[in-house]
């Protein structure tokens, strides 16, 4: 059987700034390249009425966390693969931020349990400088408090056989998707390319040869 049994789902997490829609687009391509039906979710945090970054509420944030599992039910009746501008773990770092650490509306147990509906999840770290795109913050201080949260957070919420990490400013149009492809396909136990679909290679990264001075060529 060509398709896949169930939809599988991968999330790009992180704080902000560290290129996590490229890297949505970039996978998504691969996977539609591959012959996968491919869905990809964006940051509902961008479409929030009650406020984001520093000064967001924990109800607004509680909003977020709402919107995003309510996204993923939508679209993954529609894919083989769904890849998911954030997830459950990442938006709750910002919530349990807005909160001061507590957790009011007893959401935890909830974002635990739909963690384990991610097939694979990509963890971006922040190697990047933040660029002011006029939505997200700035703030440095502020990316580095969630990133801390996410490193407390992440343990109890996945098992490391899904996590995947990779430094932000690798994210790029020369990063290689196929090898993190077939560790999808491979979690899934299914065959990466669908049936026709000619199998691709790992893009070779080609290294510049130094110049050697002519006298050192000669020794």
């Amino acid at each position: 059987m060509s398709s896949w049994p169930r939809c599988a789902k991968v999330a790009f997490i992180g704080s902000h700034g560290i290129r996590k829609t490229t890297a949505v687009h970039g996978f998504a391509n691969a996977m539609q390249r591959a012959g996968r039906a491919v869905e990809h979710g964006r940051e509902v945090v961008r479409d929030n009425p009650l406020g984001i970054n520093e000064s967001a509420t924990g109800e607004s944030q509680l909003w977020v966390i709402v919107s995003q599992i309510r996204q993923e039910l939508q679209l993954a009746k529609n894919a083989e693969v769904l890849v998911l501008d954030r997830g459950v773990m990442d938006n709750f770092a910002y919530y349990v931020r807005a909160n001061g650490g507590e957790d009011p509306f007893d959401v935890r147990p909830l974002v635990k349990q739909w963690s384990l509906t991610y097939d694979m999840v990509v963890r971006l770290r922040p190697d990047i400088d933040l660029r002011d795109d006029g939505v997200r913050s700035t703030s440095d201080e502020f990316r580095t408090e969630i990133e801390s949260i996410l490193d407390r957070q992440l343990p109890e919420l996945l098992d490391s056989r899904r996590l995947m990490e990779h430094d932000a400013s690798s994210i790029d149009d020369r990063f290689d998707w196929w090898p993190l492809a077939e560790q999808l396909a491979g979690l899934m136990e299914q065959p990466l390319f669908a049936d026709g679909v000619p199998r691709r290679r790992s893009r070779r990264v080609r290294t510049e040869k130094p110049d050697v001075p002519q006298l050192e060529m000669d020794m």
